[in-house]
């Protein structure tokens, strides 16, 4: 029997990989139109003109819908899903975004129209016979700059370009404590913009069905409910009205997890046209219109006394929110700040972020989501502490570790720790990446005409939050007589392997075989309700409730026991599988108790979990950087993670592997980058776009030091963001290590060959 701890294979795996796997493109359908969206090719003017005639004559041309066509019939601006406080002391800044463009074009790639036609190349051609004239403003990219007095507006009527500005922490007390600390470190922080890139770009099919007035959208994402609630308000009707099916999905990382402008477009001209509508961006297309995710600047200082305590510490961050805000732009800036408190003890922290317009894309959450942004920035920070104290960077962390005799902790700022043993993880890693030995390796490298750096990170994540009130899960449990479960879930799988997990979790409560076990998911009329797979959450929230819906049934059941086993109720006590007579070995399994039942017994809930988990470990990366021509190679990379228990630790490996590889594109190579005089995208192919390939990850060797959390029946705290949130650190502290004999003691992600060999020759030349 599959038990919780135990690695296994993913069920679904076989399906997938033998071609069997329903994406978007696989979902067949008969009599569908193609879309095809205009976009614009201008970052910032005013739309002058928008001339379709010469496309609508065009053959096979069904439609063309403009944004003035939307205005007209109704359609509502798309809204963000959060408020912070506006810079002025008044509301967030929303500006009007409607899924197309009405009176200006604010970006490379801002939707102006879509074409509907017969086939995708017919669409494909008129839509390029659409004419728009443009009258061209200037652009501003770069937050800071779009903050400065003579900056360009995004939006007229923000004069500043100000969205928002989140204020949190002790100001006081921080400012006091810098003035009379022994040391205080300074340093402005670049975190780049990235894309997430999946291997299946985006797609959607939009249909309505007049008669009882339901839309429906079919797409990859992890979470349909949240989907169905972004685009309703905007069509102006109820989330019930928008019936979101959710495919396989190929690669998501947060990316998919909103409601875009597309859709309700999508929607809106299948109502129009009464067709079936098919719409898959291209690759250029998504690099355009995919929401981008971190680019921020973040001015912050450490202070600290004589013995290398820390004292205080004061964050400012610029986040570059693009144009627009879409449902979740305005959360990873601000959701997970309180990770700048980091593993440690620091008295006062304060922090401040303001939200800023730009002539960009939105941003969006992306794996992490602010995790890895908040780690990066307190992680750099100790490093160029210990260099300025001269204190070795693994005892500076050690001096200042909460330690494990002090959970529940209080950072003081935002977080409270439920439990961990930090100083433990700390030590673990220190001891599998050879902390000691490190510099005889150095020393050998050097002879081979290498620069190798050792990079150290202790991240830790708040998941399945919010922290005061995290975010509950619909799970809805049928047990036949025979045995079969039907499972109704409210998360979404993109790659994870829920329905193994979830089958390992029932298998183990219910001792039910998992050959019998049925996942259902990603429908919002077969699933209720939902909340979806996001910020390290599935286990904890979707996994806890099929817990406890296990329960459910367990007790509903537990008379049937007790007349089999001819005893008291009181007395029958449940565990592994077995209803026994408590201090007895006289038992009987639950598959022979629900046999007994003449039909499906059933539990549902949708439950919040305790409070939040806090994942948390400790990454040790070495690089050799070969000084010739700044090429960064990785040599080994360590990971001890507490992720609290582990139901499947081949799952758990598998995913911080991939955060790790994602981090490190992050940290090495991936950036997307805008011309600051036209706004044109120029990373917007592979060519321009560099993502980690196979050989540039060496294999990583993952611990658990698993320390469980009472904030969920599972005791787990999650794992999906993990190796990014650590590996950004991580990374670029290990190469700032190598440059250090240069006197380099931080470099800018990412790291390209270029950056590091242009830092290299200024050193050489000063």
């Amino acid at each position: 029997m599959l038990k919780i701890g135990q690695s296994q294979l993913r069920f679904e795996d076989d399906a997938l990989i033998t071609g069997r796997g329903r994406y978007m493109n696989d979902l067949a359908g008969k009599g569908e139109a193609a879309a095809v969206f205009v976009r614009s090719q201008t970052a910032s003017g005013r739309i002058v003109s928008i001339d379709t005639s010469a496309a609508n004559e065009m053959p096979g041309v069904i439609a063309i819908v403009t944004g003035t066509d939307l205005k007209a019939a109704g359609v509502q601006p798309i809204q963000p899903r959060g408020r912070h406080p506006g810079p002025d002391g008044g509301e967030m800044r929303v500006p009007v975004f409607y899924p197309l463009a009405v009176d200006a074009v604010r970006y490379v790639g801002d939707p102006v129209a879509v074409v509907v036609a017969e086939t995708k190349e017919a669409a494909q051609a008129a839509a390029e016979a659409v004419m728009i004239e443009i009258e061209e403003r200037p652009v501003v990219i770069d937050p800071l700059e779009a903050v400065s007095p003579d900056a360009p507006l995004v939006w007229d009527e923000f004069p500043d370009n100000h969205c928002f500005t989140f204020e949190k922490g002790d100001k006081a007390g921080v400012d006091a404590a810098i003035a009379s600390a022994h040391t205080v470190v300074r340093q402005r922080l670049r975190i780049s913009r990235v894309v997430a890139a999946p291997i299946e770009t985006r797609g959607a099919i939009a249909s309505y069905d007049p008669a009882p007035g339901l839309y429906r959208l079919e797409l990859g994402t992890q979470a349909p409910h949240r989907i169905s609630g972004d685009v309703a308000p905007v069509l102006g009707v109820s989330p019930d009205k928008v019936h979101v099916v959710a495919s396989d999905c190929g690669g998501s990382f947060g990316m998919k997890n909103a409601g875009y402008p597309e859709y309700p477009a999508l929607l809106f001209a299948a109502k129009q046209t009464g067709r079936t509508i098919r719409w898959t961006a291209d690759r250029l297309e998504a690099f355009q219109s995919d929401a981008h995710a971190r680019d921020m600047w973040a001015d912050a200082a450490l202070a600290l006394d004589a013995d290398g305590k820390f004292l205080a510490f004061d964050v400012h961050v610029h986040a570059n929110l693009g144009a627009y805000l879409g449902p979740a732009t305005v959360h990873p800036p601000v959701a997970n700040i309180g990770g700048i408190a980091g593993v440690y003890r620091t008295p006062k922290i304060h922090a401040q972020v303001d939200g800023v317009f730009t002539n960009t894309q939105q941003t969006a959450p992306y794996r992490g989501a602010g995790r890895p942004e908040a780690t990066y920035i307190i992680e750099r920070m100790v490093d160029l502490a210990a260099y300025e104290t001269g204190i070795d960077r693994a005892e500076l962390r050690r001096r200042n570790l909460v330690p494990k005799e002090e959970m529940p902790w209080s950072s003081g700022f935002i977080f409270t720790y439920d439990s961990g043993d930090f100083p433990g993880v700390l030590d673990k890693a220190l001891e599998m990446a050879d902390w000691t030995g490190f510099e005889a390796r150095r020393a050998e490298a050097r002879t081979r005409g290498k620069l190798r750096g050792i990079g150290i990170a202790n991240p830790i994540e708040i998941a399945g939050g919010p922290a005061a009130k995290p975010n509950p899960e619909f799970a809805r449990m049928e047990i036949s007589p025979e045995g079969k479960v039907r499972i109704h879930v409210g998360s979404m799988d993109s790659g994870q392997g829920h329905g193994t997990v979830f089958r390992q979790i029932v298998a183990d409560r219910l001792g039910l075989d998992t050959q019998a076990m049925e996942i259902i998911t990603g429908d919002t009329h077969e699933v209720p309700q939902g909340t979806g797979t996001f910020g390290s959450r599935t286990l904890a929230a979707a996994g806890g409730a099929i817990w406890t819906a296990a329960d459910t049934i367990v007790e509903k059941l537990k008379d049937r026991a007790a007349e089999r086993l001819e005893a008291d109720k009181a007395d029958i006590v449940f565990e592994a599988g077995e209803y026994r007579i408590a201090g007895t070995d006289r038992a009987v399994s639950f598959a022979e108790v629900v046999a007994g039942e003449s039909g499906p017994v059933s539990a549902e809930n949708f439950v919040g979990n305790e409070g939040a988990t806090f994942p948390n470990g400790c990454h040790i990366c070495e690089v050799e950087v070969d000084p010739e021509t700044g090429h960064v190679e990785l040599a080994a990379y360590s990971v001890v993670d507490d992720v609290g228990r582990m139901v499947n630790p081949l799952l758990v490996k598998g995913q911080i592997t991939g955060g790790v590889a994602q981090g490190l594109g992050q940290a090495l190579m991936e950036s997307a980058i805008y011309d600051p005089h036209s706004g044109q995208l120029l990373s917007a192919t592979f060519m321009d776009y560099a993502m980690p390939h196979a050989h540039d990850m060496p294999g990583v060797e993952i611990a658990g030091f698993p320390v469980p959390t009472s904030q969920n029946p599972l005791g787990v705290k999650g794992a999906g963001e993990a190796g990014t949130v650590g590996a950004l650190s991580a990374v670029i502290s290990a190469v700032s290590d190598a440059l250090y004999p240069f006197g380099i003691r931080h470099i800018d992600m990412p790291a390209t060959p270029e950056r590091v060999w242009r830092r290299l020759q200024m050193q050489r030349t000063e």
